[in-house]
């Protein structure tokens, strides 16, 4: 049996071997030696985490350590990138309005109304031709979308691995029943941000409230209404991705905050995938309710016998169940009936749009890293 198991996961790893070598090594490998073993190192680092996936039959205990990574080097290549453009001619201090700016996934749906009645993107980037263009987003986010639903928030979006790796310090939550009309509010603020981003002209939840400006362009604090900013992304991050992930064990802010968190809600009517619970193995004994990091599961669900609406896909839920009750579904086929398939089906977008969509990113802030411990600056 135990030779069977490595044969299976050797045969299901080899094309994702293949395609990842594809998407990472891009048109070639790169001649700088730092960045050559930054691509061997993430490049090891996905597969490993993908053959382990298949091979254990867990999914978030494989993938939260290469997500959680994915939001650290991203942070790390995003200020690399912006102190390097800080000392180019030219440069202003107000990185969100300058020219070529990559455009951010979260304020993406928020600037679709805007630019369908304009005809203007309100993202000082590119609409083509250039690194996080708008096109080129939209493309990943919409695709991902219609293959993972809100899969997106935990496959795709690394500014969720902060608060994901956050959320994982403590062994028991402090806080366990929060209100739950914080889980409608991310609605409300999508709908606002959206007509106020169109009566405007202007990105206002990014300029606003965005807490993720923290980790990646925070203002320098210079003026009055900088140092007003600055109070505001810190507050925001320190409480929502940094103190209530602690205190919840939950994803405070994709769940309470995150405009684009609900759209992605929205997304998981119309993508391939489901995770269901089988009533006649459940247990009851709750563990998958307290595990979810989206408040996804609940008693209303589990009657139901599927995760809620909110539901990341994380695979966190299937992990604890002690029964095997919870599991992966192709929407559409028979609820007893290629389960483990279901899974690997699930799980070949779900780690190739991670790698499509956050390895570059990676590869680039491992480069940086390795510089900076070999005695180089950035």
């Amino acid at each position: 049996m135990g030779t069977r198991s490595v044969l299976r996961t050797t045969l299901l790893a080899l094309p994702m071997l293949a395609v990842t070598a594809a998407v990472f090594a891009g048109g070639g490998l790169p001649a700088a030696p730092a960045r050559l073993a930054a691509l061997a190192l993430i490049y090891a680092a996905f597969n490993a985490a993908f053959i382990l996936t298949v091979h254990t039959g867990k999914t978030d205990r494989w993938r939260a350590p290469v997500y959680i990574s994915c939001a650290f080097l991203f942070a790390v290549s995003f200020l690399g990138n912006l102190l390097e453009l800080s000392s180019a001619p030219g440069y202003t201090a107000d990185f969100l309005f300058k020219d070529g700016a990559s455009i951010c996934h979260i304020a993406l749906p928020m600037l679709l109304l805007p630019a369908a009645i304009t005809r203007t993107l309100l993202w000082p980037g590119s609409v083509s031709g250039s690194y996080a263009s708008a096109a080129s987003v939209l493309v990943a986010w919409l695709g991902a979308s219609l293959a993972l639903g809100r899969g997106w928030c935990s496959w795709g979006c690394f500014f969720g691995g902060f608060e994901d790796g956050f959320s994982r310090i403590l062994p028991v939550p402090v806080i366990k029943d929060p209100p739950k009309w914080l889980l409608n509010l991310p609605l409300a603020l999508l709908i606002m941000f959206t007509l106020l981003s169109a009566a405007t002209l202007f990105p206002a939840y990014c300029v606003a409230l965005c807490p993720f400006k923290t980790v990646t362009e925070l203002p320098a604090g210079s003026s009055p209404g900088e140092l007003v900013r600055v109070g505001i992304y810190l507050s925001v991050f320190l409480s929502m991705v940094v103190a209530l992930p602690l205190l919840l064990k939950r994803r405070a802010q994709c769940s309470f905050l995150c405009p684009l968190g609900a759209l992605q809600t929205g997304a998981n009517f119309i993508d391939p995938f489901a995770v269901k619970v089988d009533a006649g193995a459940c247990v009851r004994c709750g563990a998958c309710v307290k595990a979810c990091p989206a408040f996804a599961m609940t008693e209303e669900s589990l009657a139901l016998g599927r995760a809620g609406r909110a539901c990341m896909t994380c695979g966190k839920c299937a992990d604890v169940c002690p029964a095997g009750a919870v599991y992966f579904h192709v929407k559409g086929t028979p609820a007893d009936s290629g389960r483990e398939l279901a899974r690997v089906l699930f799980l070949y977008p779900a780690f190739l749009f991670l790698a499509a969509f956050a390895g570059g990113t990676c590869v680039d802030g491992a480069a940086r890293l390795i510089n900076l411990f070999a005695g180089r600056l950035f």
